[in-house]
């Protein structure tokens, strides 16, 4: 049977998710919530060197609940980090949220990474007002089953290499009937396109025509060089690629945790160099809080799907791409 992505190849294909952006011009930044119709599990994979989290010990094997309220994405590094508090506050007043205690406010869990922006030529200059918390509360604003690639969200203000990054989405329909879904913001050291120019490095895993369908130079062989404008400005920490896998299948917390860890696999096909110490490369994973039994089989094939999507979602994050700087060019106005 042949590979097919689900109806929206969206990370929304999996029932009860939807996905809000917002972005501020100026700034060349902004912020995505992943939001749910009921609190999922989750776990956190974090393999970059540089990592900006939040609450990922939350979501982690020793954790007592291992539950997600919501998450967000960013870009503002450490600063975007506070996307997250909004979405806590917003979520509590409503309601939602972990409830220990009777008459509390009810305390919502919140799962966060940000990717470094901030050297990308926008204004960042917000002295003590940080635009993340009001990006926060427009994206919760514009939740949606419908996802745009490109520069949106956490991916506006995005690089991939010498390109311009963003974020890109994709799923996978199992030949089990699982369905499978990524989502990724690229803000990556590596390039996300091969030597050649031509094709990205994610091209086997290619769906109809998701980003373009070029296929690489059969005589190009070499692997990717690192791009040089970027030699003299490494510097640990100013590249992550951030996202979230989920699943229809429930899953128990190490099984939902070893999907994390096979989905960033997905990175390395996808972008040369990847999980280099100048990155912060962390991933989200998502399934129903259901008694799980799926057996080690199934999470073989899940992890290697959720993989495949992630390959899949970095291409088009970057094909989609139109927002050009200074710095970076979008690929697609090369083609």
């Amino acid at each position: 049977m042949s590979a097919r992505s689900g109806s929206r190849n969206a990370l929304t294909d999996v029932a009860g998710i939807r996905v809000g952006n917002a972005e501020d011009t100026a700034a060349r930044s902004g912020v995505t919530v992943i939001a749910f119709d009921q609190a999922m599990r989750c776990a956190a994979d974090v393999r970059g060197g540089g990592p900006a989290t939040r609450e990922t010990n939350a979501v982690g094997p020793d954790a007592t609940l291992g539950i997600a309220h919501a998450l967000t994405l960013s870009g503002g590094s450490v600063f975007g980090l506070a996307a997250a508090d909004e979405v806590a506050t917003v979520l509590s007043a409503r309601g939602e949220g972990f409830l220990p205690v009777a008459g509390t406010p009810p305390v919502p869990i919140i799962p966060a990474a940000s990717l470094y922006d901030l050297g990308n030529g926008g204004d960042k200059a917000w002295d003590e007002r940080p635009p993340y918390r009001d990006l926060a509360r427009e994206a919760l604003l514009n939740l949606s089953e419908h996802i745009s690639c490109g520069s949106h969200g956490a991916g506006y203000g995005a690089t991939a290499g010498a390109w311009l990054g963003g974020l890109g989405t994709a799923s996978l329909v199992t030949g089990e009937g699982e369905v499978v879904s990524a989502l990724i913001a690229v803000n990556s050291i590596g390039s996300a396109v091969m030597p050649d120019g031509r094709a990205f490095w994610s091209w086997p895993f290619e769906i109809g025509d998701e980003f373009g369908g070029l296929s690489p130079d059969p005589k190009m062989r070499t692997c990717a060089p690192l791009p040089d404008d970027r030699k003299g400005a490494l510097r640990p920490g100013q590249a992550t690629c951030i996202g979230v896998v989920a699943c229809s299948t429930a899953l128990d917390r190490a099984s939902l945790a070893r999907v994390a860890i096979m989905a960033q696999d997905g990175l390395a096909r996808a972008i040369r160099p990847s999980h280099a110490p100048f990155d912060g490369d962390t991933l989200f994973a998502l399934c129903p809080d259901e008694v799980a039994t799926a057996s080690p089989e199934d999470v073989m094939r899940i992890g290697s799907a959720a993989a495949d999507c992630i390959s899949r979602a970095v291409a088009r994050g970057v094909w989609e791409a139109t927002a050009a700087t200074e710095t970076a060019a979008a690929y697609r106005n090369t083609r």
